[in-house]
């Protein structure tokens, strides 16, 4: 009897979250680029009763993400993708930035679109800042959408993004285009694909971006939300759960804002709750 298994690229907090809210049952691939943390959180969960097996993959690496995608079929049905990794503008120059977060997105749409099992759903971390970013032009988006994976990195509109915020805006808008056209291709094999764009969550990653040159301005789009408060890897497994769950059933090729309102209260023209 094949085993469902659930498959979460890049562990940090939303991805463990995630792993915990969906993993019970099943067998739990877990695959991250950091060894350390990779341990760490597989050592974790099997303290908690998950059946958890572990893999270093380096998302920018199509070869990487290949050989991911073919254990994670040796393992059973994968039936649930889940893609958290990601780096920040406080982590990383632009080009690693375009190289993981456009790059690594794009990859892991095409090899695990392969392998998904019929009736599966993935899901892909992106960010409001996809919802902030410039607008793109009309070829711009489908070049971003469209171009094979192993070209993305050569458009000649990328050559112009030289700053690390503007290129991790603009990785995050692709990741919407690349999974709305990822759609069809996993429809195909009876499977659905969406994407979550988390505002600022309380991770390792959300507390470097507050604590560097931004974080006024993002403590103030905080302020100005909705929710009024940081968001926690919980609010974001719960809405994974949702995507990837029977009750999404109609959903596909979608972006999914997870962000307190932030997103909302900036278009209406509210920087703070006092405005």
């Amino acid at each position: 009897m094949s085993v469902d298994t659930l498959v979460v690229i890049g562990v940090g907090g939303m991805g463990q979250s995630i792993a915990r809210r969906q993993g019970a049952g099943k067998k739990v691939l877990l695959a991250d680029f950091d060894e350390r943390i990779l341990s760490t959180a597989a050592e974790a969960l099997r303290g908690e009763g998950y059946d958890v097996v572990t893999s270093r993959v380096d998302v920018s690496s199509r070869a990487s993400v290949a050989d991911l995608a073919e254990r994670a079929a040796g393992l059973g049905k994968v039936t649930e993708v889940v893609h958290t990794a990601g780096l920040s503008p406080v982590q990383a120059p632009v080009d690693a930035i375009l190289a993981v977060d456009l790059l690594g997105v794009a990859l892991t749409l095409e090899e695990f679109g392969r392998v998904v099992a019929q009736g599966g759903a993935g899901v892909v971390l992106s960010s409001m800042a996809g919802h902030l970013t410039a607008p793109l032009d009309a070829e711009q988006e489908r070049a971003l959408a469209h171009t094979p994976a192993d070209e993305l990195l050569d458009l000649p509109f990328l050559a112009q993004v030289t700053s690390g915020a503007a290129g991790y805006g603009l990785a995050k808008r692709a990741n919407h285009l690349r999974v709305q056209a990822a759609a069809v291709t996993w429809g195909r094999r009876g499977a659905r694909i969406n994407s979550i764009s988390p505002g600022v969550i309380s991770t390792p990653m959300g507390q470097q971006e507050l604590a560097g040159d931004s974080g006024t301005a993002m403590r103030a789009m905080i302020d100005a939300s909705a929710a009024g408060r940081l968001g926690t890897p919980a609010d974001i497994a719960a809405a994974a759960a949702f995507l990837l769950g029977p009750d999404s059933a109609f959903v596909s090729g979608t972006d999914l804002l997870v962000d307190g309102g932030v997103v909302a209260a900036l278009h209406a023209g509210r920087p703070n709750r006092a405005a």
